[in-house]
């Protein structure tokens, strides 16, 4: 009976700790702390005159081949904003600088390069509008 009890509560907690992590899996949090801008020469391109939208992504990844397709679809409904795709693993100084944990990871930065906020997982098309009609 207590092998059951102790089951049945593992079994709840993982439960709650998936549901978490898929309800906030992709939303954006905007950044309280000032970041170090990202400079055009560190990422190869040029940045948007408004916007860039610099994807974190990996060779394997499911979730950022769904994230390279909604900011491709999202992304030319908005002038002066640019999506960027960066390969992670070619990148490593840049991923630690940016502290991404995991891919998918966007991050969004102002025409500077100054980091804005970061939506880490696939966002939803609906997400993204929402952060670029406030920039």
């Amino acid at each position: 009976m207590r092998s059951i009890l102790l089951v049945s509560a593992v079994l709840l907690a993982a439960a709650i700790v998936g549901f978490l992590s898929r309800k906030n899996s992709g939303k954006f949090r905007a950044k309280k702390k000032a970041q170090p801008a990202v400079l055009s020469s560190e990422i190869a391109h040029e940045l948007g005159s408004q916007a860039t939208l610099l994807q974190f992504s990996s060779a394997f990844c499911a979730p950022c081949r769904a994230t390279r397709l909604t900011l491709e679809t999202v992304v030319p409904q908005f002038s002066g904003i640019k999506h960027i795709e960066i390969d992670a693993e070619s990148h490593l100084e840049l991923v630690r600088k940016l502290d991404i944990r995991q891919t998918p990871t966007t991050v969004f930065l102002d025409r500077n390069g100054v980091e804005i906020g970061r939506a880490v997982g696939a966002p939803k098309k609906s997400q993204v509008i929402a952060v670029l009609e406030k920039i």
